[in-house]
């Protein structure tokens, strides 16, 4: 199964809230009336003689079947339930997009585009998950860019994100990608407070055929970060991934600690991190979007990961922080296998999310 096919399978949870949230709106309406049947013709001088039954011994002809026609338009015909676009039904797919944690924004933009020339109109399910998918990946468009590669060696790329939120594995997974690509690659365990942190890195790190460079529990990550550096310039590096602790982005100390991180590596390097992504939670929800705004002003975020995809009926909170941030999404995942990290396809997601065809 493509990365996509599992992703639109595991996103179940929230397709099915909008399956289900739209099939009750529809509901409401009433379905279109079916093709009245032709009442029997009325006995008349014309009518022709009625004809004699078969002889026993003659074949029974087959029953006929209803020609296309018929079955276009005759009684067997299942009209699909629709509903009139109006103002009230407006609010209710409005609130079932904040269910799915879009967020009332972006929300509202989406059904204002919705409603642009349809109103009055009929429409059912189906139609309206493919308009809710065009106008999801329209926004998504914009956004869905790989992690540029600088001819810039080493490239640091710093990984941030709140605790949970998926930066390990997603280190691992980035690390056996980019090996797989030809690349070589130096994985920093900054999170030095963590042990199980630096053994799950180790453990990537074996798996990739990567080094994972460690110290000693405790001990300052911003001089772990220069000394990776020099290790990276040092081996010829392609790429230094360089891991950081779980900070709360409402934690002032933990915050100044990653601005410190960034301030050293900017003194081994003018222009490093040359990327700096944020990897966040869908399950987080909404405050997925307070995490972007904090980690921008700390350290610089030039693109984002989002994890977890797999468990949440929130996955709609990747709409917003596209509609209201604009950053790079690099990729999403679904799960813990080395593939279920893949690049983001804005159409492929938008699909999975509504639920369309």
């Amino acid at each position: 199964m493509s990365f996509f096919g599992k992703l639109k399978d595991r996103l179940f949870k929230t397709s099915s809230k909008l399956d289900e949230g739209l099939s009750d709106i529809v509901g409401e309406g009433e379905p279109a009336p079916l093709a009245a049947a032709e009442p029997d013709p009325a006995p008349s001088l014309m009518t022709p003689a009625p004809v004699p039954p078969p002889a026993l011994d003659a074949p029974i002809a087959p029953a006929a079947r209803p020609g296309l026609l018929g079955r276009l338009f005759g009684r067997e015909e299942v009209e699909v339930p629709r509903r009139t676009l109006d103002d009230a039904m407006l609010e209710e797919i409005e609130d079932l997009l904040v269910a799915s944690d879009m967020g009332v924004d972006t929300a509202l933009r989406v059904t204002a585009n919705l409603a642009e020339g349809r109103m009055g109109r009929r429409l059912s399910v189906p139609e309206i998950k493919e308009i809710l998918s065009a106008e999801v990946a329209r926004i998504m468009e914009g956004v869905a860019r790989p992690m540029p590669i600088y001819p810039k060696l080493p490239q640091v790329v710093l990984v941030v994100g709140v605790n949970g939120s998926g930066k390990t594995t997603t280190i691992g997974k980035l690390a056996s990608q980019f090996r797989a690509a030809g690349k070589t690659v130096v994985i920093a365990a900054g999170d030095t407070f963590r042990a199980a942190a630096v053994e799950q890195l180790q453990v990537w790190g074996q798996r990739a055929g990567v080094p994972v460079l460690t110290a000693a529990q405790g001990s300052d990550p911003a001089s772990l970060a220069f000394d990776a550096m020099e290790r990276a310039a040092r081996d010829g590096a392609d790429l230094l991934l360089i891991d950081t602790a779980g900070r709360l982005q409402n934690r002032q100390d933990l915050m100044e600690e990653l601005a410190k991180i960034v301030r050293v590596i900017r003194k081994k390097d003018p222009s490093a991190p040359h990327n700096t992504l944020l990897v966040l939670d869908a399950t987080t929800g909404q405050n997925a979007l307070s995490q972007v705004e904090i980690f921008r002003k700390i350290a610089d975020v030039t693109g984002l990961v989002m994890t977890k995809l797999d468990g949440t009926a929130k996955g709609g909170v990747l709409v917003a922080l596209a509609d209201k941030f604009g950053l790079p999404i690099h990729a999403i995942g679904v799960g813990e296998q080395i593939d279920d990290l893949a690049p983001f396809d804005p159409e492929e997601f938008a699909r999975a999310l509504t639920g369309a065809a």
